[in-house]
């Protein structure tokens, strides 16, 4: 049975080529607001690496709560508060305007950006400068993304965060290599931070955003390693016969969940990140895997077996009592919970069909977030409102994004082949 497990996350990999990921928007909400972005002012003799309104333009329609003003549409473009004239923006049904100024001093960039409240002919955030070099125009773009989102909706924004995944793609001949690729959370700047003739698997943050874990087959079984995203540097934590895998950081970093076969049968383990300390959280004779950390970083939510389907249980780490989570459906698994502690996220089939779902941990209603197919992997936005999973489109393996409330959707595909395996970024500090 274990090895029907790996073999079944094997078969998620085919080949695919390295390429960036992009944004095919499928659904939004009913209302969105009306904003409109005005192309930053600029004096420079050459043009911008970045453009900075572009990207925000296209951060805030992604999120699904906003309808862009097209620039072609657009009666004029201020860049300072004289420049405005409200009723220019009434009369083509505005709600919000976004207008701002880019000058370069010694080879950097500083933004000064204005949010208007058109209906209510206010400034609503009047912002200091934001800089950054020629390569961090980008960054800039999300950060103003992140405050104007926040501002108007009262969610954080979570367009600076990034996201890893996998992707496979097919060497000269016929061997499959494995990419762990780091990219922006809109799919662009991809980076790749490890490389293997071997399959890569779930890979997952550390809480401070500062390393990453996953399963990598290159010792000839399933290990667990861990990297630092500043150097590169890797440290391999286990190597135990059997099965080595799904890894997932508490939410304080200082321990990480794990499954492990070592005694015999998968069961939920937990290693000291300090003092290298393997615990053991379950003992069962069924299988026990695919371990997340409860919020409160007191329990750990795992996949079993031991009613005789795959269902979803919780672990308190103090008392060792296991409670089942879900009941509705023959399968529930890779259960994932809010940072709100509010809402679990799941892989769950109905009528054969594997969808994303989400249940309510208060009142035990799930709602199915997805129409696809073959859905799996799902990773929460660090602001709860959105979240990535894998999917199928086209003959293709690609990620696919929804909101909690199902109401907004997205594809994130590469053009030219599969990825898998998404892991949303905590916020950055």
């Amino acid at each position: 049975m274990v090895r029907k497990l790996v073999a079944l996350l094997l078969c998620c990999f085919v080949s695919v080529a390295h390429a960036q990921l992009t944004i095919e928007i499928t659904q939004g909400v009913d209302n969105p607001t009306r904003i409109a972005v005005v192309p930053m002012g600029w004096n420079g003799s050459t043009p911008l690496p970045e453009d900075v309104s572009a990207i925000i333009a296209a951060n805030l329609q992604r999120s699904g709560q906003f309808d862009p003003v097209a620039r072609t549409s657009m009666l004029s473009f201020p860049s300072k508060d004289s420049d405005v004239f409200y009723r220019d923006w009434r009369i083509m049904g505005t709600e919000f305007l976004l207008i701002g100024d880019i000058e370069e001093r010694g080879g950097r960039y500083y933004v000064t950006y204005h949010l208007y409240d058109v209906l209510g002919q206010r400034k609503v955030i009047s912002a200091g400068q934001v800089d950054g070099g020629a390569g961090q125009l980008r960054d800039v773009a999300h950060h103003i993304s992140d405050k104007v989102y926040e501002k108007i909706t009262g969610i954080p924004g979570a367009f600076a965060t990034q996201i890893l995944y996998v992707e496979a793609f097919q060497n000269t001949g016929t061997q499959d290599r494995f990419r762990l690729m780091l990219s922006d959370a809109d799919g662009a700047r991809p980076r790749m931070l490890l490389e293997s003739d071997q399959p890569l698997l779930s890979p997952t943050w550390s809480p401070d955003g500062r390393q990453v874990a996953y399963v990598s087959f290159e010792t000839t079984r399933p290990a667990i390693f861990l990297q630092s995203l500043a150097t590169g540097q890797r440290e391999q934590l286990t190597d135990f016969t059997g099965l080595n895998g799904a890894p997932a950081f508490s939410p304080d970093g200082r321990q990480m969940a794990m499954v492990l076969s070592k005694d015999g049968n998968p069961e939920i383990y937990t290693l000291d990140l300090r003092t290298r300390q393997f615990t053991r959280i379950t003992n069962h004779y069924a299988i026990d895997t695919e371990p997340s950390w409860t919020a409160d970083g007191k329990g750990v939510v795992f996949t079993s077996n031991r009613g005789g389907k795959p269902q979803i249980y919780k672990v308190t780490l103090a008392s060792g009592r296991v409670e089942r989570l879900t009941f509705e459906g023959e399968y529930n698994a890779r259960g994932r919970v809010s940072l709100d502690g509010k809402t679990l996220v799941m892989v769950h089939q109905r009528d054969g069909v594997f969808h994303i779902a989400a249940q309510d941990l208060t009142t035990g209603t799930l709602r199915i977030l997805t129409e696809t197919n073959l859905d799996e992997s799902p990773t929460i936005a660090p602001n709860g409102a959105m979240l990535l999973y894998a999917t199928r489109f086209g003959g293709k393996g690609i990620l696919a994004a929804v909101s909690l409330d199902a109401g907004t959707k997205y594809r994130l595909p590469s053009k030219q082949g599969d990825v898998r395996e998404p892991a949303w970024s905590p916020f950055f500090n």
